[in-house]
């Protein structure tokens, strides 16, 4: 059984992708490549929260997430929220992103309830979290919340 870690970052710096790189530095997955995916959990993986990854392998692997992530280079606050429900079979994730964290996670558990609707599968429970963060303006402030599949592989 397979592992999904749930991880999340938050970065200040003076470009978009500096403040992404800061934010993934914040969730020990910055020296992957990562491949985005988009929302079914295989029914044998398992789902932890752990706030950041431990050593998922050499630096420079392939690494797939499901990813939410919002970026502001103005005043204000910055959402990414990320939510699953799980059963005994497969699972969802969905995400959303925005600068209201309660408004983010109303998006997240409406888009998992949406999701539920199209499947005939067994979903038992439900989580939601929600990374938040306060830009001063100075540069560019990045949140994320990432669902980390399992560990890096070799990219060639």
């Amino acid at each position: 059984m397979s592992t999904i870690r749930i991880v999340r970052g938050v970065g200040d710096a003076p470009t978009k992708m500096a403040s992404y790189d800061a934010a993934l530095a914040a969730a020990n997955v910055h020296n992957y490549n990562l491949v985005p995916v988009s929302s079914v959990i295989p029914a044998d993986a398992t789902v932890e929260a752990d706030d950041t990854a431990p050593d998922l392998g050499p630096a420079g692997n392939r690494l797939t997430v499901v990813e939410a992530r919002a970026t502001t280079g103005g005043v204000g606050t910055v959402s990414a929220g990320l939510g699953w429900t799980t059963g005994p079979g497969p699972g969802l994730f969905y995400e959303a992103t925005g600068g209201d964290p309660a408004a983010v996670r109303r998006s997240v558990e409406v888009g998992l309830d949406a999701g539920r609707d199209l499947r005939e599968w067994q979903f038992d429970d439900e989580r939601v979290t929600v990374t938040t963060a306060e830009a001063d303006g100075e540069g560019y402030t990045t949140a994320v919340t990432l669902a980390v599949y399992g560990q890096s592989e070799p990219i060639i």
